[in-house]
């Protein structure tokens, strides 16, 4: 009989793409696993191109991993729901749909059912996972220093020995175990300081200590010290980590109306002198107001550097929509900015990260410092310019500079938040100083990122760390089932 595992990721193509290439490493870890991948449509419903790319995840080959998507529950409202508020509402049809598939009158022999892998926003499905009796995992996508960031906040929360409202400027810098060095308190995310923010991430810690064990996205030689602090348990209530990272994505999904601008970008760099351009990309949700944008315009026109710029516009609320195209770029850049540099840089819209990062030419990596983005610089052997612009991303940034010395800063601290709607603008002489660091030939950001990239590669060899901390996990959910 096999063991059956029901994951559930995110809405969104990028949250599933990472699930399936997991569940694809663990079916192939032991043939006594089949996985199904409960798909939450977006909220928005998504278009083709979202069916498309979920059908070419799944191959009928791996008869041991399959996918159902689900039909969301009606909004009576049709006011956009916050994700937390949309994925709960959608319990019963996930209920449904694992009934089915342990439906005894199957013409099938049905599996038994190991257990629930759910993404660290879906926290909400445990309660599904426990009405049929099965224990909770976790996929936690962000990094293992953040993790127990978040747990000790936590604690140190409902203990009544901290509130941030009230930390004042006698109070510059905060303990925490998983970090070697004192936090500045003027660098805490928004997400902990903000009265709407932080209840959501209060609770959402207390729920990670529910899990049975914690999937992390890093890598032992990585994040040696904060997996240490973990692994340690003094409060006697932390699930296992098992750091089975990096879980990348490396295939690009090219977007079918680009008309050919991504080849011309790969092609342009194949024309680069190795390790000479600097690349500046900011995710899904980083964009740029026009006095930012001219601010980055002139620190990449002073330092001399190739580059590849990829540009949008600020968005007036994340939350509800997301950053746009300039139209016109002469309207918002330098006067000449286009022409001085049309020799040596490009100014992009949407950009193929991953394509780009493995790239020879690329020098260096201007980056919003989302934990997803860290990694394949890492992966790819590029140091990192950090520029966190919402949710961890400033505590990311603090352990890549302050703790690894993976990464160089733009300036120590940066204030505002996306999802607080306000950011300070940086200014053209800090980021010239911060691309002209980072750019620095056999520098020892660079020599140390070298070293780190062959270490997450070994990681998931065989006989690697990240291979046997899948091994391990695997083991623990056969021996968790319930006889």
């Amino acid at each position: 009989m096999t063991m059956e595992l029901v994951f559930i990721p995110s809405p969104g193509i990028g949250h599933l793409r990472s699930t399936v290439e997991l569940a694809k490493q663990l079916v192939n870890g032991d043939e006594r696993l089949s996985i199904t991948v409960i798909i939450i449509p977006r909220s928005s419903g998504g278009d083709a191109s979202d069916f498309a790319q979920i059908s070419s995840f799944f191959t009928p080959s791996q008869d041991r991993l399959r996918h159902e998507t689900i039909s969301v529950a009606d909004n009576p409202t049709g006011e956009r729901l916050p994700t937390q508020v949309y994925i709960a509402n959608q319990k019963p049809q996930v209920r449904d749909a694992v009934a089915k598939l342990l439906d005894p009158n199957s013409p099938s022999s049905p599996p038994r059912l190991a257990g629930f892998v759910i993404d660290m926003f879906c926290i909400s499905m445990m309660d599904v996972a426990d009405e049929f009796g099965v224990p909770t995992y976790m996929v936690y996508t962000s990094n293992a220093a953040f993790l127990g960031f978040s747990l000790h906040l936590q604690k140190m929360y409902d203990e009544k020995k901290l509130d941030t409202s009230e930390l004042s400027e006698s109070v510059n810098e905060l303990e925490i175990p998983c970090l070697t060095r004192p936090y500045p308190v003027e660098c805490l995310p928004y997400i902990f300081v903000s009265k709407e923010w932080l209840p959501l991430f209060l609770a959402q810690a207390r729920n990670f200590r529910k899990m049975k064990g914690i999937l992390v996205n890093t890598v032992a030689e990585l994040e040696p010290h904060a997996l240490n602090v973990l692994s340690r348990d003094d409060g006697g209530d932390l699930p296992r980590a098992y750091p089975i990272g990096p879980v990348l994505h490396l295939q690009n999904g090219s977007r079918d109306d680009d008309g050919g601008k991504e080849s011309e970008i790969l092609r342009w760099l194949d024309e680069q002198p190795e390790r000479s351009v600097v690349f500046l990309c900011f995710g899904s949700l980083g964009g740029f107001s026009d006095e930012q944008t001219r601010e980055i315009a002139v620190a990449l026109d002073r330092s001399g550097h190739r580059f590849l710029w990829s540009l949008r516009r600020a968005s007036p609320n994340i939350l509800t929509e997301g950053p746009g195209d300039y139209t016109n770029l002469e309207e918002v850049l330098p006067e000449g900015f286009l022409d001085r540099t049309s020799d040596r840089g490009k100014v992009i819209g949407w950009a193929p990260q991953v394509a780009v990062l493995a790239k020879p030419a690329i020098g260096g990596f201007v980056t919003h410092c989302g934990w997803n983005s860290m990694l394949e610089s890492l992966w790819f052997g590029v140091p990192m310019v950090t520029w966190p612009l919402y949710a961890e991303q400033k505590v990311n940034a603090f352990e890549m500079v302050d703790e690894l010395g993976l990464a160089v800063e733009i300036r120590k601290f940066i204030r505002g938040d996306l999802l607080e709607g306000v950011m300070e603008t940086v200014t053209a002489e800090d980021l010239e100083r911060a691309i002209r660091r980072v750019m620095e030939e056999d520098s020892d950001v660079r020599n140390r990122v070298n070293e780190v990239a062959e270490k997450c590669h070994v990681a998931l060899m065989d006989g690697g760390s990240s291979k046997a901390a899948l091994r391990k996990f695997i083991q623990d959910v056969l021996e968790n089932v319930v006889v």
